[in-house]
């Protein structure tokens, strides 16, 4: 595997390009008989970002999702409706499609599905194999500590009510429990002393992805570490090798982002420990992929722990873009989307296309617009939310929202982190939006 640096040269980084076998994809005919197909498995919003992306390339999209209206289902050249994870129904979806790339976009997936159409020949995004191991805590965190000797917090796994009592006593109090298979901060519990086991562990049942992998989930359980901040690098892959942005810093709400910011400012030794700990993952799972026969081309959002001592810590892995780069659609000449969709179609991605676009001191936001209610969510006052030229907005036109759901982002660029977080939170405030 060939790492990347910025100090690497435009020409040899070319040349390494060019030493990469073609994949001969036949683009700006999406209707024509050679189109490179693409089948989307989940529509939200990161999706119908990469789908324009591909499509902007000359790809055909079908965009596919378990409601229908989803945001990328909008943008496709054809949609479909179905449970995903479902193994007979993603299959017959394949069959019909024809895709030659697929691109999971969820976690509730049939993944056996996903490694019988790589074993056929179809390309997964990042790989099969991949898209199995990020969804599961686990395997993913055997590989990084275990196997790749990676840092982590002490953790351990139990798929019992006492083997947690166990592995809480291992690790230590306050402890954090959660689901093996997750997202989101679903089924996850801080927990302070032993008197709260019993009610983590009934969090966890409840709170894990699929209920159809057996009765009972196994859990993680890890030492509540002494954070400072967390960071997202995004990492990615491609036929020029791998290649990491810079840092974005984040701040999340009950384990969903709610704001992010890049560049991130990050002491020299902590961002150093960061690009390795990045790279340190992505090729260890590129290098799986490729040992069963796929790429492992794409972004990866690679999500760390920064400790009040300095020192950095891998914690989990998504292989695609981030939530948290969201804010490269102002940050970056190319963003996470159109990144991905270079890659993942063979295009090498250098330091160079991942450069930002800032300049001098300034830091771009971006600012999630989270909306509560049960109707349909309509926006208005946007002339006046996005007066300040240095601001931009997305709105993701979910079709309704049941509780609370993020509708749109958000974004700003200023001349330090405060000044584009607090342009980023004025737009949103100025947005009027009523659910009816």
């Amino acid at each position: 595997m060939t790492r990347m640096t910025a100090t690497q040269t435009s020409s040899t980084l070319v040349e390494q390009a060019d030493a990469q076998p073609a994949e001969g994809r036949v683009l700006g005919t999406p209707y024509g008989d050679r189109a490179t197909r693409v089948l989307f498995l989940g529509s939200g919003e990161l999706g119908k970002e990469v789908a324009i992306e591909l499509m902007r390339l000359g790809a055909w999209v079908c965009a596919a999702d378990s409601y229908d209206g989803a945001p990328a289902q909008q943008v496709a050249h054809e949609r479909r409706v179905l449970d995903m994870a479902n193994a007979a129904q993603l299959r017959a979806l394949i069959d019909e499609v024809r895709p030659d790339i697929i691109v999971p976009e969820v976690e509730a997936i049939a993944t056996s599905e996903l490694a019988d159409a790589a074993a056929r020949g179809i390309q997964v995004v990042p790989s099969a194999g991949i898209a199995a191991i990020c969804m599961d805590r686990e395997r993913l965190r055997v590989l990084a500590h275990e196997e790749l000797g990676l840092p982590t917090t002490p953790y351990r796994f139990a798929g019992s009510l006492e083997e947690l009592r166990a592995g809480a006593e291992a690790v230590g109090y306050p402890c954090v429990v959660k689901p093996v298979m997750s997202s989101s901060g679903h089924g996850q519990s801080v927990v302070r002393s032993a008197d709260g086991i019993d009610a983590a562990w009934t969090e966890a049942q409840e709170g894990r992805r699929a209920h159809d992998e057996g009765d009972i989930s196994r859990v993680i359980v890890e030492a509540l570490v002494d954070l400072d901040y967390e960071l997202t690098v995004l990492t990615v892959s491609s036929s020029a090798g791998i290649v990491t942005c810079a840092p974005i810093g984040q701040r999340q709400q009950s384990g969903d982002y709610r704001e992010s910011w890049q560049p991130a400012a990050c002491a020299e030794p902590v961002l150093a420990q960061a690009n390795i700990i990045a790279r340190g993952i992505v090729d260890g799972l590129v290098a799986r992929a490729q040992q069963a026969g796929e790429t492992g081309w794409g972004v990866y959002g690679v999500e760390l722990f920064v400790l009040k001592d300095g020192s950095v810590l891998f914690n989990e892995v998504s292989p695609r873009p981030h939530d948290t780069g969201m804010v490269t659609m102002i940050s970056q000449r190319l963003s996470e989307f159109a990144i991905h969709a270079r890659a993942i179609l063979g295009m090498p991605i250098t330091a160079r296309h991942v450069a930002m676009t800032l300049t001098g001191d300034g830091v771009a936001a971006s600012h999630a617009i989270v909306v509560e209610g049960d109707g349909r969510a309509e926006f208005s006052n946007v002339a006046r939310a996005l007066i300040d030229p240095g601001t931009d907005l997305r709105i993701f036109a979910k079709p309704e929202v049941h509780g609370h759901r993020r509708m749109a982002v958000a974004l700003a660029v200023g001349d330090d982190e405060a000044d584009a977080r607090d342009k980023a939170a004025q737009v949103a405030d100025a947005l009027r939006i009523t659910v009816r």
